[in-house]
């Protein structure tokens, strides 16, 4: 059998455990050109809430139908083939879905990994993963940091957030992580590596508390929440700044996106708001996940990842980071290392 995780209903603002329902089915057969793997770990990514929703395809992804198993990075183990360039035994990551065993062709981002064996596997769902490659292009290739800059990230708390504050502090800025509660922001400080860290409980006034604490304006803003946290940033920008646009979290539950309105600062400032997609860059995966895990090595990188165990526990871990429950990368674990 395989047991998988559909969506049951579209969530109705804030996502829900009872949106979610656990099915069973046959496990797949493997066709010429296909291979099956056995699923290790999901890899829980508060950007796929956005295709959750009704009538949500876009350039980038369909929106996720109604019972099928919930599309996610999963890493897996190839158990059975008949594709030659994934033998069994190998060890992949690929955009599939929340099911205990896929049948795969290659494509969508499906990528063999080469595991170091003194690196926990679940390492390369986390900051050798989809994690780290987004926080490292997104900071490396659009926010061109150089030392003494101001980095201000949104989500600093979250999986994102924690690997960009600390790629910020070795690249020589200074880090103001922005997040909800007093003790996140101390943990931020005090075990992620944050310079200052600003919380919603303490500081409801953004604009006032950022005018506090980067007097001279913002160089690099990294932002994975938009909105009016955005809007609060663009407001106190220093001139050349660059904005990596990297999540919108502010929008996936919302009825209507919070507007931006200090877009004029844009022009005033000369500075570049830029997307992304970390799939942009698969070329380059490997020569980040080579740098990301020599700072692993050195220790001037430090992996936050919570763990959930069992399929079953999807629903929760994703509601759970969705809703700012977790801290740094949020994982499922199907089977042990």
């Amino acid at each position: 059998m395989n047991r998988s995780i559909v969506l049951a209903r579209y969530p109705d603002g804030e996502i829900v455990e009872g949106d979610f329902a656990l099915r069973e089915g046959a496990r797949p057969q493997v066709v010429e050109g296909t291979f099956v793997t056995r699923n290790r770990y999901f890899s829980m990514d508060a950007g796929f809430r956005q295709w959750m929703n009704a009538d949500s395809g876009d350039n980038y992804l369909p929106g996720m139908p109604l019972d099928e198993a919930v599309q996610s990075i999963v890493l897996g183990e190839v158990i059975e083939s008949r594709h030659p360039d994934f033998p069994e035994g190998a060890i992949v990551s690929a955009r599939t879905a929340w099911e205990e065993y896929s049948l795969l062709d290659g494509s969508d981002l499906c990528s063999i990994l080469e595991v170091d064996p003194r690196v926990p596997l679940h390492e390369y769902m986390s900051t050798l993963g989809p994690t780290g490659m987004t926080a490292w292009f997104g900071l490396q290739d659009i926010g061109r940091p150089q030392q003494g800059d101001v980095l201000l990230v949104s989500a600093a708390g979250g999986a994102v957030g924690t690997v960009v504050g600390q790629l910020g502090r070795i690249a020589g800025c200074h880090c103001i992580g922005l997040t909800s509660s007093e003790a996140k922001a101390r943990w931020l400080r005090d075990e992620v590596g944050y310079h200052i860290a600003i919380s919603r409980e303490r500081y409801p006034d953004l604009p006032a508390a950022l005018a506090e604490f980067a007097p001279q304006g913002i160089d690099i803003m990294f932002d994975n929440v938009g909105g009016t946290v955005l809007d609060a940033a663009l407001g106190n920008l220093r001139e050349g700044a660059r904005i990596v646009l990297c999540g919108a979290i502010a929008q996936y539950e919302a009825e209507q996106p919070q507007p931006v309105y200090n877009t004029w600062e844009l022009i005033t400032k000369r500075a570049n708001a830029q997307g992304f997609m970390f799939s942009d860059y698969a070329a380059q995966f490997p020569a980040a996940i080579s740098e990301l895990g020599r700072y692993l090595q050195q220790g001037s990188l430090k992996s936050f990842n919570q763990v959930y165990d069992g399929l079953e526990a999807a629903p929760r871990a994703f509601c759970d980071m969705m809703h700012g429950r977790s801290r740094g990368k949020c994982l499922v674990r199907l089977a042990a290392d």
